[in-house]
């Protein structure tokens, strides 16, 4: 089985090391591709950056991680997603695994995300998908680059002394289930920034209704728009992904690309065709 590893941090990124170190580790076949640069809140995007009509692919080494051919792309998590299943980076992969996000992906939010973006492309395809995040949000920090979501309090805490590895390890745990679900189907996971003994344990639950953070207007001027990013006021609900979060738990919750909502009714008889303008 072969999986590509991507994110939409960016290929400098720690946790996508992690992440790549854990699924060699494990004995399947990798390859890593990610955005040359940091590229949140990308959703399923499919933006790159050309020069002289190709787009930039510069192979990398990632530190600590042996024998796994990476490359830098000028691309959006999607668009990599796109070319490799079109064999830009060799064999095409069966599985796409995008992460560690540095910040958690809960809530309505995942659908601003380049991390989710690449896995619900990949599911678009038929593969399976594992999107994987950290929570290391401080909202106060917060950015509206990120897409709303918020980014991790760097002054606080060194990036490289955050847990990837309890992500990375439970991303690998989740592959064989993950394998035996419905072709298309994603699993996002969010793991809580602890050691692995601190963590309750792994559940399911669903989407919140909201993100951890709420854009608002700050200022409006003319010629310019300020946001501000601070943490929703709703309270959690009971069974969702950010309740669980907030309990201690790392959380799973299933996802697939949008499709037909066969639900909903219309009526187009009562429909009126428009003429042609004469």
């Amino acid at each position: 089985m072969r999986i590509l590893v991507t994110n939409d941090d960016g290929i400098e990124a720690p946790g996508i090391r992690w992440l790549a170190r854990a699924v060699q580790r494990a004995g399947y076949d990798v390859v890593v591709a990610a955005p040359l640069t940091e590229a949140s809140g990308s959703s399923a995007s499919m933006t790159a950056v050309e020069k002289e009509g190709k787009i930039v692919v510069e192979p990398r080494e990632l530190a600590g991680v042996r024998n796994v051919p990476a490359y830098a792309v000028a691309a959006s998590p999607a668009f990599i997603v796109l070319l490799a299943l079109r064999e830009a980076f060799g064999e095409a992969p069966t599985v796409v695994v995008s992460g560690i996000n540095r910040g958690a992906n809960a809530g309505s939010a995942v659908v601003h995300s380049g991390t989710v973006g690449a896995t619900l492309t990949a599911s678009h395809a038929g593969l399976h998908g594992l999107a994987v995040s950290l929570d290391v949000l401080t909202p106060s920090m917060a950015s509206a680059a990120s897409g709303g979501a918020a980014i991790a309090d760097l002054d606080k805490v060194d990036d490289e002394q955050r847990h990837w590895s309890s992500a990375a390890d439970m991303a690998v745990e989740l592959l064989p289930t993950l394998t035996r679900t419905p072709a298309g189907t994603v699993l996002n996971l969010n793991v809580p920034d602890r050691h692995v003994d601190g963590i309750r344990g792994l559940t399911r639950a669903r989407l919140a209704r909201f993100g951890q953070v709420q854009v608002s207007i700050a200022e409006a001027g003319e010629g310019f728009v300020r946001t501000a990013v601070q943490a929703a006021e709703e309270e959690f609900e009971d069974g969702t992904d950010l309740a669980a979060l907030a309990q201690g738990y790392a959380v799973v919750t299933p996802i697939r690309s949008p499709e037909e909502a066969r639900d909903v009714r219309i009526n187009l008889e009562s429909i009126r065709m428009p003429t042609a303008a004469t």
